[in-house]
């Protein structure tokens, strides 16, 4: 597996990358989660806030980017 087939497509809280997820396991599509601290502490110790990235295959991109769009609209109305 190479990383560069790989493109992140959300970067986000738990809440809303656990949502898309689920949306992309539903449609066949398997995603890769990277965890990254923004404060680049321990968020355990330091309350920093963690963000998770998720990153699709190349060749999943436009039905998975079509998803993410599907769910983050709906947070901006």
């Amino acid at each position: 597996m190479s990383d560069s087939n790989y493109i992140k497509i959300f970067t986000g809280n738990l809440i809303i990358t656990e949502r898309i997820i689920n949306s992309l396991k539903d449609s066949g599509i398997n995603a890769i989660v990277k965890e990254q601290n923004e404060s680049g502490l321990d968020p355990k110790i330091y309350g920093g806030h963690l963000l998770q990235e998720i990153l699709v295959h190349k060749d999943e991109l436009d039905k998975a980017v079509l998803i993410v769009e599907g769910i983050t609209s709906g947070l901006e109305a």
